[in-house]
C-alpha cells in the first residue's frame, strides 16, 4: 500500500516523500530512500512525533511507529570535517520537490546534545557514531587500489586469487586499522570477523583459499596490527592508551598492572583527548567558571561548559576514580536529570531518555506475555507486582512493574535495585546511607501500592546524588546514565537486569548476551 511522509530536513525546510510500495520495513531501508530522493549525504538519524510524549519528536527505532502522512525529521549527526548539513537541494528528482516550508518542531533535550555548539567544542577528539552493523572498507591508497582493481577483474574471469605481498597486505592493514580506530581502540573478536568478512566482501581477490570462512588469516593479521597500532598511539600520548601503560598504573591509584581499563559498555567516547589548543589548566579554569555560572544558575552557559569539560571531566573519572562525594563537590553540574542525560549522549552518542523509555514500552507488552507464563514462587511474585497494573494503568506504573517483574524473572531480587522508605521512618536515613547503589522510593504511611511516592532518587555510595525524578522508570533509567558518566560496574546482584537494560533496551553491545539474556530475548522474538 502506498504512502507518503513529511520529512524535515532542517528549519523552513521539509519535503514530500513518496513511498509507491509502502513504508519500509526497517529504518536503515528508509534512511536509504531518503537519502535517494531528498538528495541527502553523511550520517544522520531519524526522529518521530510520539503521542505519548505530546508529539515531540523522539528516535524512531521501528518504522511500525510511523503512518501514511506522518512527519520524520532529519537529524545529522556530525562527522571530523563538516558540521553542516548535508542537504543538496539541487539532486532532488523535480517530481518530488513539493517541499512545504513548516518550522520544525524542537526535539526534546537528549537528541542534540552530539550536534549542539558546547558539546562539539571537544571536536575531532570526541567520536560521533558507535562501531557501525556493516563495518565500511575504506578508500585504499591509489598503488593498492589499481592492484585491488586488477586482481579483482582476474578473479572475476577465471576464479584466480590474489597473493598479496608484504608491502600490499601492511598497506591494507594499514588503512584499516587507521579505520577501525575512528571507532574503538579495543575490537572485539566478532568485530574484527565483521572487518575481516566486509574485507573479502568489497575485494574478493584477497579470499583465503585456505581457510573455511576464507578471511580467518585477515583477522589474525588484524589483531597483530590493531596492537601494534595502539603501541604506537601509545606513545604519542593517546589518553585512552595511556592510562594503561606501566607508568601511569604505578601512580596514585594503586591499580594492578593486569586490569586494563577499556571500554566494556559500549561506551563510544571512553577517555577522549582534549579539544584541540585546550591544556589541562584551561580546562580547570572552564571548570572553575562552570561553578559560578550554577550559582547564576545559567543553564545556557552550564550545558555548553559541561560539553567543553567533557574530556577534562571523562579523563579525571576514568584515570583517578575519585569517591562520588569528590565529584559532586568538583562537578556538581553532572548531578541533574538533564546533565545526566546529555553525558551519557556524549559517551554513547546514543540518547539516553527517549530511547529508553521508547525501547522499554515497546518490549512491555512481550515482557508481560513472557512473565505471565513464568511458574513457581518466581510467577507468584510476579503476577502480586503487575496486579497493581490493574488498579493504576498509567504508563508510569506499567514501567515500574516491568522493570520488577524483569528482575524476578531474570533471578534478581528486585529489592536490590529499589529500595522502599516510609515518610515517617526513622530508619530511612540510616537505610539510604548504607545503600552502594540504587533507587529510593518514599512513601506516606499507609500509602496503597498504586499511589505516587513522595519522592525518588539515586543513591551511590550512600550519597543521595539524584532526587525528584517523580517515577521508579525514570530513576531506573537515570541510575543506568550515572552508572556510564561516572564509570561504574553494575551491581553483581543485579547485573543481568541491567545487561538485559543496556544490550536489549538501549541496543548497546546487543550481539554479546549472557546465556539468561540470550534466552529471555529468545522468547521475545518466539
Amino acid at each position: 500500500m502506498a504512502a507518503t511522509l513529511r520529512v524535515v530536513l532542517g528549519t523552513d525546510d521539509a519535503s514530500k516523500l513518496r513511498l509507491p510500495t509502502g513504508i519500509p520495513d526497517s529504518v536503515e531501508d528508509l534512511k536509504r530512500e531518503i537519502t535517494r530522493q531528498c538528495g541527502l549525504s553523511g550520517n544522520f538519524r531519524l526522529q518521530y512525533r510520539d503521542i505519548d510524549f505530546d508529539n515531540e519528536f523522539v528516535n524512531l527505532s521501528s518504522t511500525a511507529e510511523l503512518q501514511d502522512k506522518s512527519t520524520v525529521k532529519v537529524i545529522y549527526l556530525p562527522n571530523e570535517t563538516d558540521m553542516s548539513p548535508r542537504h543538496d537541494p539541487s539532486s532532488v528528482p523535480e517530481e518530488l520537490d513539493e517541499a512545504s516550508s513548516i518550522s520544525s518542531s524542537l526535539s526534546t533535550a537528549d537528541t542534540d546534545i552530539l550536534s549542539s555548539p558546547g558539546s562539539t567544542s571537544s571536536g575531532p577528539s570526541l567520536r560521533s557514531q558507535p562501531w557501525p552493523q556493516t563495518f565500511p572498507i575504506p578508500q585504499f591508497s591509489y598503488e593498492v587500489e589499481v592492484q585491488l582493481e586488477r586482481a579483482n577483474c582476474t578473479h572475476l574471469s577465471s576464479g584466480t586469487l590474489l597473493s598479496p605481498s608484504a608491502k600490499l597486505k601492511s598497506d591494507i592493514l594499514d588503512s584499516l586499522a587507521s579505520e577501525i580506530i575512528k571507532y574503538k581502540v579495543y575490537p572485539s573478536s566478532a568485530e574484527f570477523d565483521t572487518v575481516a568478512e566486509a574485507l573479502i566482501r568489497k575485494h574478493p581477490c584477497l579470499k583465503e583459499q585456505g581457510s573455511v570462512c576464507g578471511y580467518y588469516g585477515w583477522k589474525i593479521s588484524l589483531k597483530y596490527k590493531m596492537a601494534n597500532y595502539r603501541t604506537r598511539l601509545r606513545g604519542i600520548g593517546c589518553p585512552e592508551l595511556s592510562i594503561n601503560s606501566m607508568k601511569g598504573k604505578h601512580g596514585t591509584t594503586g591499580q594492578s598492572p593486569n586490569q586494563v581499563k577499556k571500554p566494556r559498555k559500549a561506551e563510544v567516547n571512553y577517555c577522549p583527548d582534549f579539544p584541540v589548543g585546550e591544556t589541562k589548566e584551561s580546562l580547570e579554569e572552564e571548570r572553575q567558571a562552570l561553578l559560578l555560572e550554577i550559582k547564576k544558575k545559567n543553564q545556557q552557559q552550564i550545558k555548553s561548559k559541561m560539553g567543553k569539560t567533557f574530556a577534562y571531566r571523562r579523563q579525571e573519572i576514568v584515570m583517578d576514580m575519585p569517591f562520588i562525594t569528590e565529584l559532586k563537590s568538583r562537578w556538581p553540574a553532572l548531578f541533574s536529570e538533564s546533565e545526566v542525560n546529555a553525558e551519557f549522549t556524549r559517551i554513547t552518542t546514543v540518547p539516553l531518555l527517549s530511547k529508553f523509555m521508547s525501547q522499554l514500552d515497546g518490549y512491555s507488552d512481550r515482557l508481560l506475555k513472557v512473565f505471565r507464563k513464568k511458574g513457581g514462587e518466581a510467577g507468584r511474585k510476579i503476577r502480586l507486582i503487575t496486579a497493581v497494573m490493574d488498579k493504576d494503568p498509567r504508563i508510569e506504573r506499567r514501567r515500574e512493574c516491568v522493570i520488577k517483574g524483569l528482575c524476578i524473572y531474570l533471578n534478581e531480587e528486585p529489592e536490590s535495585l529499589i529500595k522502599t522508605y516510609l515518610d515517617a521512618s526513622s530508619d530511612a536515613s540510616h537505610g539510604m546511607e548504607a545503600i552502594v547503589m540504587g533507587i529510593y522510593v518514599i512513601q506516606h504511611e499507609g500509602a496503597e501500592p498504586d499511589e505516587d511516592p513522595e519522592d525518588v532518587g539515586v543513591i551511590i555510595e550512600g550519597v543521595n546524588v539524584l532526587q525528584g525524578l517523580r517515577n521508579v522508570a525514570n530513576g531506573c533509567v537515570l541510575l543506568l546514565g550515572l552508572i556510564y558518566s561516572l564509570n561504574l560496574s553494575y551491581p553483581k546482584e543485579l547485573k543481568h537486569t541491567f545487561e538485559f537494560l543496556q544490550k536489549v533496551v538501549m541496543e548497546l553491545d546487543g550481539n554479546r548476551l549472557s546465556q539468561k539474556v540470550q534466552v529471555l530475548k529468545n522468547r521475545l522474538l518466539e
